[in-house]
């Protein structure tokens, strides 16, 4: 059985998992929103209030029409969708895109948990409480790592 703990942490502690040790983590705790930097440093967003989770949901659904009216053959991810990218990362997008031709070939190995793909396209919606430089310097990580 596992108990829940709460843990406020000042903005200048970091915590360094290895991409296994994420993994654990992401299985043990499905209801929170984890992120893994290219240096290791575990990130933990908040759930999303309710106007964030309905733009969320409105994009992800405009995505998957694109992809259906233009047959873009592919794969259609939500928010809850994780990706290792190239430089070791381990991020969410708030929507995104792979090409089948990239999907299928890519392993069973690399399929598991979080792909070591990243998206031909993703979105990153950014709300109030989101300052703009770390979402900005988000895509331009997307981008370097083949967006």
């Amino acid at each position: 059985m596992t108990q829940t703990l709460q843990l406020n942490l000042p903005n200048t502690v970091k915590f360094h998992v290895t991409p296994e040790q994420f993994a654990a983590i992401a299985t043990h705790n499905r209801d929170l929103r984890l992120e893994r930097t290219a240096t290791g440093e575990l990130i933990v967003n908040p759930p999303t209030g309710w106007e964030t989770g309905e733009r969320n949901s409105s994009l992800t659904a405009q995505l998957y029409r694109w992809y259906e009216d233009n047959d873009y053959p592919g794969k259609v991810f939500d928010s809850s969708s994780g990706f290792t990218l190239p430089n070791g990362a381990i991020l969410s997008p708030d929507a995104s895109w792979v090409s089948s031709a990239r999907w299928n070939a890519l392993t069973d190995a690399q399929r598991e948990t979080f792909p070591h793909i990243c998206p031909d396209f993703v979105v990153e919606l950014r709300s109030k409480s989101d300052a703009l430089k770390p979402t900005q310097a988000k895509m331009q990580e997307y981008l370097a790592n083949g967006a």
